[in-house]
């Protein structure tokens, strides 16, 4: 089987929405005209999301439990999710730490040459939800199905969690049959994440192509230094994270960044960390890492480690008080560094994500709301840019859990490179039940 073969396709399929975008946008008489052309192509986008929302509930799922009741231990359980909550805290910390400095560098946001809004102009995001009180009592389901419902992944993880205990903790023939079964589910939804991923290059296409209709290639130029400011200070968090993985795994940090390239590439074409997520745990296992590592700690990686997501807060923050030439004390960047930390934890899954954590926390420091409509007309490209390291994020971070607890098994070449996934599944799965 040709190899990487779904990487390549999802490379051209970008190529080719660029250049179709193009033409529609010089071709379209209107820019109603190009946003009716655009809602047709994103139809495929919405399409491909949706499968993969419906594949994401259900693998979370049956993976978790597989996992946690494999290990038959609540303390096994809390040690790895100590050490996965002490990473991703760092790591996060970190992040804000390098937006707030790459912004205070390269000052993005000086001699801005567009209009700037009206003070009291919408930006149609809600935030009065943002607080730590209502994301505490989210993650706790009230019911399981609605939680599967709406792919709430922090509130399948804590009915994972006791579910899974429990079922480790009862030996006898219903449970290891039910376990048996749970991990039968596991391969199947490997199996089916297979189909729903070749239709990932037409998603990317049409996404990417939907984009540029509307936006045109110009876009890119008026906001040409904010963006390439904020690419590079992503540059920088990449070398951090590598830098990082690379003190716990050594020389195997490359082989990771090499098997989980697509799953990047995907999330980056899409600027939708879910698409990624099958991908990634398939990748991940190639990687050798342990199915019930992979399967506790990605999860509540997606919920708490999305460190492109937390950097962009700070350095979108910092390039609109430049842009209204409001400057901001070292104590409050500091403090607006402490108040990201704890708002950016709670809005997983919500649309704009990292908008509505920005516009929750500008009034505090008296900068104003509307400034996030500088940024919304490049917010797509940028979400792209951010996904792609929320990606790289969480694949080092479990791979670097994996290792400290000596959950990562030797993968021959041949199965690593593989674009098969149930093969390789039933190579290094071993029935826990037996």
């Amino acid at each position: 089987m040709k190899r990487n073969k779904l990487t390549t396709w999802i490379a051209i399929a970008m190529v080719a929405g660029i250049a179709v975008g193009y033409l529609c946008h010089t071709l379209a008489p209107t820019s109603a005209a190009a946003k009716e052309i655009a809602g047709y192509m994103s139809i495929l986008t919405d399409i491909f999301l949706r499968l993969i929302k419906m594949i994401i509930a259900p693998l979370v799922l049956a993976t978790l439990v597989a996992g946690l009741a494999g290990m038959g231990d609540t303390r096994a359980v809390g040690r790895i999710g100590g050490k996965a909550l002490a990473w991703f805290i760092t790591a996060s910390l970190c992040s804000l730490l390098i937006g707030l400095v790459m912004a205070n560098l390269l000052r993005p946001g000086d001699n801005l040459a567009v209009p700037l809004p009206e003070a009291g102009a919408s930006t149609n995001l809600k935030t009065a939800a943002l607080n730590l009180k209502d994301f505490i009592t989210h993650v706790f389901p009230k019911s399981i199905f609605d939680s599967l419902a709406h792919n709430e992944i922090l509130q399948i993880l804590v009915f994972a969690v006791f579910f899974g205990l429990a079922l480790g903790q009862l030996q006898n023939e219903t449970s290891r049959s039910l376990l048996k079964t749970t991990e039968d589910v596991v391969h199947v939804m490997l199996k089916v994440t297979d189909y729903v991923m070749r239709f990932a290059p037409v998603g990317v296409f049409a996404a990417v192509a939907s984009v540029i209709t509307t936006q045109g290639l110009g876009i890119l130029l008026v906001y040409g230094k904010y963006m390439a400011s904020f690419f590079l200070a992503l540059a920088a968090l990449w070398l951090v994270l590598i830098v990082a993985g690379y003190m716990v795994l050594g020389k195997d940090v490359f082989r990771l960044l090499k098997l989980i390239r697509g799953p990047m590439l995907l999330g980056f074409s899409t600027a939708s960390s879910e698409s990624a997520y099958p991908k990634l745990m398939e990748q991940l296992e190639k990687f050798g890492i342990k199915d019930r590592v992979t399967g506790f700690v990605l999860p509540l990686g997606y919920s708490f480690n999305l460190d492109g997501s937390m950097m962009y807060t700070a350095f979108a923050a910092l390039f609109i008080s430049q842009a209204y030439d409001i400057p901001l004390t070292l104590g409050q960047q500091v403090t607006m560094l402490l108040v990201l930390m704890v708002s950016s934890k709670g809005i997983a899954g919500v649309p704009r994500a990292s908008l509505v954590v920005v516009a929750a926390v500008l009034p505090m420091f008296g900068l104003p709301e509307a400034g996030l409509l500088l940024v919304m007309g490049v917010d797509h490209f940028l979400d792209m840019g951010r996904t792609v390291t929320n990606v790289l994020g969480n694949a080092i971070a479990t791979s670097v859990v994996a290792k400290w607890e000596n959950a990562i098994e030797p993968v021959s070449e041949e199965l690593a490179e593989s674009d098969d996934v149930l093969p390789l599944a039933e190579e290094m799965r071993v029935p826990q039940a037996a």
